[in-house]
């Protein structure tokens, strides 16, 4: 680690700011977090990817008194940050892996001593008690949290190490914190708070939208299709990342861009540290302008001149989406951000789900491998691979999992053996067995069930053609956003429709729709629904309606009857619609079709405003005309529609005596289809009439007005 010149303190942030860091004026949303950590208070930043988080506590540890301790999940992001720091004359430096114990020591003297005002920390680190201990002899200005999303289960990039942070805050005697993330969406901005246990925290989120990035999906039918479009790119905007879910793509890819004459480098966790430092000097000192990898590359990478970012496969949640996409354009300047999705990548996507989602059947297998083979000290030294082969199970990923999950809880102790690559396990309490262990089985199928729910969504973005890209994201991570950013492809090609989230009284009424088809449902424990009743049912439920079907269910009796009744049941009708098109609800064939909820709709029924929709024109649907189907009334599913039979046979009785009173058979009049659409679709004006089928000018200027008249006596 090169030496370096120990700087005056310098309190006023501005001058810092231009002595220390080279700028005259701080970024968008930066100044308000400097002066908040300046001010004492524990801080949670969400800041895009580009948007200069570091510096916002880079700047405070060169103010305050003491030294400012910042976790980071990964070694290449901590040497580019400090080499960053080192050569602006910061004195920082770095406590991982790479140092031997030898390096390790001295350089807790060096911090003991007052030589660092940074020092970059990997999350392990904190596991061994003697390293806190010494730690604890610091006077510790700031405790800082980078890429903070990492300790919620509930985030994109989970892992296990970071939950032991909220131990070493303690303690380290509860020191100021300070978290930051560039993807968080507001469960995970919760559990970061409550993990970290910050105190009256200041909590900003600055806006996620990246207006210089062009993000589009292209719909890929083969590697061949994706090859095609990567070569265009390449050509046209030279300098990017392409990122692949697996070493074995990423390596492909880099030698097919070779051999098309394009100088890469390769980047993955296959590779030893020095080949991944090499590769990445290289892309960072522009010695080669293609990066393909996985999608550790790119945290903290600093190259601001990257034009495009390429997704080979689709990513496993829109947060890894975002901010890997966001590592184009970081100078502000245009850039592309292209997604090749092919449905069937997306089994990779599972595979890795499953592998971070072990069952508690592989978790106590394993446990059980385990005390078979561990010596009489409770020691085990073998490596996932061949526990897995002990176990019987194909994915070592779930094994390592599952040993992770067994670590959280206590039940092992992982430990790193000396002059190995490998790491040891140490079982704690030896005598215990496998029935005895308490594993938190509804925790795990959450964990499982939200991971799934992030790739769902994932899926969905890719196949919606119809919303602004950016908007789309925007209203993801919970944030109002224009419904045209003008570059995206859906934008491009004027597909945008009039999607939008919910205003107040929007909201309201949908969660209004969605206790109702909850009540209408069957709910187990593990959070999935069972359908119980058809749209139609539901439909006329919610509208109020006293018709033989509802009252035979007993429909009626629930408290949700009648709660949108003000609304009519086309627009309700309307409405299911649309919430069925957004994923809110769901149509299961049980043979029939019947209705139920979804995850997503339970969380927008709990509050989550996160959802967009055409929402439908309440004045065109008097006859169930809807803005977002286009459909006609003649065109609906009439069995999705309430039928009340008693209206029936009253059109039937009037068009009796028009038969009689014109001289024509009654079919002549009106068919029954036309008196079912009549029945269910209750029309109150010519105009709205004259929608459905078979009702033609000349006899609706005959026929017409008496069947109008009966609906509205039939109403009143």
């Amino acid at each position: 680690m090169p030496e370096t010149e120990e700087l005056p303190l310098i309190h006023d942030p501005r001058e810092s700011l231009e002595k220390h860091f080279g700028f005259r004026e701080f970024l968008s949303g930066q100044e308000p977090i400097v002066s908040a950590i300046l001010a004492g208070k524990d801080t949670l930043a969400i800041m895009p990817t580009g948007g200069g988080k570091s510096l916002c506590f880079q700047l405070p540890a060169m103010v305050m008194d003491g030294l400012t301790i910042v976790v980071s999940p990964l070694i290449a992001l901590m040497k580019d940050q400090v080499d960053s720091l080192v050569k602006k004359g910061v004195p920082a430096t770095a406590l991982n892996s790479t140092l031997s114990p030898s390096e390790q020591s001295a350089r807790l003297d060096d911090i003991r001593e007052g030589k660092f005002k940074l020092v970059y920390v990997a999350p392990e680190r904190f596991r061994s008690n003697a390293f806190l201990s010494a730690l604890s002899k610091v006077d510790i200005a700031l405790f800082a949290v980078d890429e903070a999303h990492c300790l919620s289960q509930w985030g994109h990039d989970f892992r296990p190490d970071y939950l032991k942070l909220s131990e070493a805050v303690e303690k380290l005697g509860f020191p100021q914190t300070a978290a930051f993330t560039a993807t968080a969406t507001p469960i995970v901005r919760d559990d970061i708070l409550k993990t970290l246990r910050l105190r009256d925290p200041y909590v900003a989120v600055s806006g996620f939208e990246r207006p210089n990035l062009a993000l589009t999906v292209k719909q890929c039918d083969s590697h061949r299709d994706k090859y095609d479009r990567i070569e265009a790119i390449v050509k046209e905007h030279k300098t990017g990342i392409i990122y692949c879910a697996t070493r074995k793509k990423v390596e492909e890819v880099s030698d097919s861009l070779a051999l098309m004459g394009f100088k890469t480098i390769a980047y993955h966790g296959g590779l030893d540290d020095k080949s991944r430092e090499s590769a990445q000097n290289v892309f960072i000192n522009r010695k080669a302008d293609v990066a393909v990898a996985t999608n550790a590359f790119g945290m903290g990478i600093d190259r601001s001149d990257v034009r495009f970012v390429i997704h080979f496969d689709v990513p496993g949640s829109i947060e890894a989406y975002y901010q890997e996409a966001g590592r184009a354009g970081r100078d502000g300047e245009p850039a592309v951000c292209e997604l090749l999705f092919n449905y069937a990548d997306t089994r990779t996507q599972e595979f890795f789900i499953d592998g971070n989602n072990p069952g508690v059947g592989i978790i106590s297998d394993a446990y059980r491998a385990l005390k078979h083979i561990a010596n009489k000290d409770g020691e085990v030294v073998v490596p996932i691979r061949e526990l897995s082969e002990v176990i019987g199970s194909k994915n070592t990923m779930a094994v390592g999992s599952a040993l992770s999950h067994l670590t959280r809880k206590g039940y092992l102790e992982r430990y790193d053996v000396p002059g190995k690559r490998a790491r040891g396990t140490r079982l704690t309490q030896p005598n215990l067995k496998v029935e005895d262990l308490d594993l938190d089985v509804a925790e795990l199928a959450e964990k499982s069930r939200r991971d799934r729910e992030k790739l769902e969504s994932m899926v969905e973005f890719c196949y919606d053609d119809e919303c602004c890209r950016q908007a789309w994201i925007l209203t993801y991570f919970g944030e109002p956003g224009d419904s045209n950013c003008g570059t995206c492809d859906v934008c491009a090609n004027g597909n945008v429709s009039d999607k939008r989230g919910p205003s107040d009284p929007e909201f309201l009424i949908t969660q209004k729709a969605l206790s109702g088809v909850a009540r209408s449902s069957r709910q187990f424990p593990n959070g999935e629904w069972e359908p119980i009743f058809g749209k139609g049912k539901i439909v006329a439920m919610l509208s109020g309606s006293k018709s033989q079907e509802v009252l035979k269910a007993r429909l009626d009796q629930l408290s949700t009857h009648g709660l949108l009744k003000n609304e009519g049941s086309a627009y309700v009708f309307a409405l299911l619609t649309e919430f069925e098109k957004a994923g809110l609800v769901v149509i299961r064939k049980t043979p029939y079709p019947l209705m139920t909820m979804t995850r997503r709709g339970s969380d927008v029924m709990r509050g989550d405003h996160n959802f967009r929709i055409n929402w439908p024109d309440a004045e065109k649907l008097a006859v169930g005309l809807s803005k977002s189907s286009g459909k006609k009334p003649s065109e609906l599913d009439l069995s999705e529609l309430e039928f009340d039979e008693s209206l029936f046979k009253s059109l039937k009785i009037v068009r009796l005596e028009l038969s009689k009173e014109y001289g024509v058979p009654a079919h002549v009049v009106f068919a029954n289809t036309t008196l079912e659409f009549f029945t269910r679709l209750k029309p109150k004006t010519k105009i709205d009439a004259m929608q459905v089928r078979g009702v033609g000018e000349v006899k609706a200027e005959r026929y017409l007005e008496p069947f109008l008249a009966a609906i509205r006596d039939h109403k009143s």
